[in-house]
């Protein structure tokens, strides 16, 4: 069965092609057109501009895929698109897109969960009936075996919860933020230390040179800012989030410190400053994930955790979390995507789509042949379970 997949709920413009024989997935193309350089002068995304852009490389990214893949609109099975959530303007794109290639191709089309699609990144190039997946760490190959119950700590710019699946495409949120999610943080965090847009990648670039400098033992500046940021909810009882308060906490320690050296909002900070900031953020952000994660997973019983959404991709909570896991509950298995399907991607849609297609009734299947009428955008679509 081949899978052809859209995705433009934020400001990339994504389409992918899959292949499932024999269970197996097996990505054939998975083209990605950013838009991170028009969205960075404005430190965020705008949606008409995003709106404007999909538009114009919706076909262009579709016929790369296609050729890539070695296909024509005849070779696809099943369409597959982004309903939601997201920005509606980009959202209007994607779905009105792939509704006139199911209308004009003839194309049963499935509505997809963004957020569902994050999870399910976890299973690209995994075999679907014995659910595993080969990953590379630390250069060596290794086989992971997904195991139910799941539990899936999604984060990424719009979302952080905690999702309880004890089958395919079932969800139980048990926890979720309360505020800002940890992607929003991290760009509202990384404009407060004057870093550009987006703010996860270059938090954690800073929060690494810090480390190295610290591992040289050039202590003269490495441990000169005393900084501790809050912990929000850590100790709540419940798996539940905040984030707004070390985001505060941030703006509190930059202007204390822009009174003390007589600076202005507009002038540069040390970079030593701006790397020691960093690195405290992303370590109270990783440990309170951590924690609660690890918390919940025992409470829960759960077999397997897995990683996922854009925030996914920062290699100190993929590599810190990997560790608690062996460390404190070793019996649990561990995944994360490769890199590149950790951001926004179709591939993670396709291969969402492909698992519930498979789980659907011959009536749900049949109600697809109408997709080109019925499925709408929704920017604030909820994970249904199936």
């Amino acid at each position: 069965m081949n899978i052809l997949a859209i995705e433009t709920s934020c400001d990339e413009t994504a389409v992918s092609i899959i292949s499932s024989e024999n269970d197996v997935l097996d990505v054939r193309a998975n083209i990605v057109s950013s838009q991170v350089e028009l969205h960075a002068k404005w430190g965020g995304v705008v949606p008409n501009l995003a709106a404007r852009e999909h538009t114009k490389n919706i076909l262009p990214v579709l016929s790369e895929a296609l050729e890539e893949a070695k296909m024509t609109h005849k070779d696809i099975n099943l369409l597959a698109v982004t309903q939601g959530p997201g920005l509606i303007p980009a959202l209007l794109i994607g779905t009105n897109a792939a509704k006139a290639f199911a209308y004009a191709w003839q194309k049963p089309l499935l509505g997809l969960h963004h957020i569902e699609g994050h999870i399910y990144a976890n299973f690209i190039r995994g075999n679907k009936k014995l659910e595993i997946r080969k990953t590379k760490e630390n250069k060596t190959e290794k086989e992971v075996k997904i195991q139910f119950p799941i539990l899936a700590l999604v984060v990424s710019g719009g979302h952080t919860q905690l999702v309880l699946m004890k089958e395919h495409c079932h969800y139980e949120i048990i926890g979720q933020t309360q505020d800002d999610a940890v992607g929003e943080a991290f760009d509202k965090a990384a404009r407060l230390l004057r870093l550009p847009y987006p703010g996860g990648p270059a938090i954690s670039a800073w929060a690494e040179k810090y480390e190295k400098r610290k591992m040289k033992n050039e202590k003269d500046k490495a441990d000169a800012y005393d900084l501790k940021l809050p912990r929000p909810m850590l100790h709540s009882g419940d798996y539940n989030f905040s984030f707004s308060g070390i985001k505060t906490a941030v703006l509190y320690t930059v202007r204390k410190y822009e009174k003390e050296h007589h600076l202005t909002t507009k002038d540069p900070l040390p970079e030593d400053f701006v790397q020691a900031v960093s690195l405290e953020f992303q370590n109270a952000v990783t440990e309170v994930l951590i924690k609660k994660t690890l918390k919940a997973a025992r409470e829960y019983g759960a077999q397997t955790i897995l990683l996922a959404g854009g925030v996914s991709a920062n290699t100190q909570l993929r590599d810190e979390l990997a560790t608690a896991i062996k460390e404190e509950i070793p019996t649990v298995t561990f995944s994360v995507p490769p890199f590149e399907y950790c951001l926004d991607n179709a591939a993670m849609i396709a291969a969402a789509a492909s698992f519930r297609w498979n789980k659907m009734s011959d009536v749900q299947r049949k109600e697809c042949d109408s997709g080109w009428k019925t499925v709408l955008a929704d920017s604030n679509l909820k994970m249904m379970s199936l």
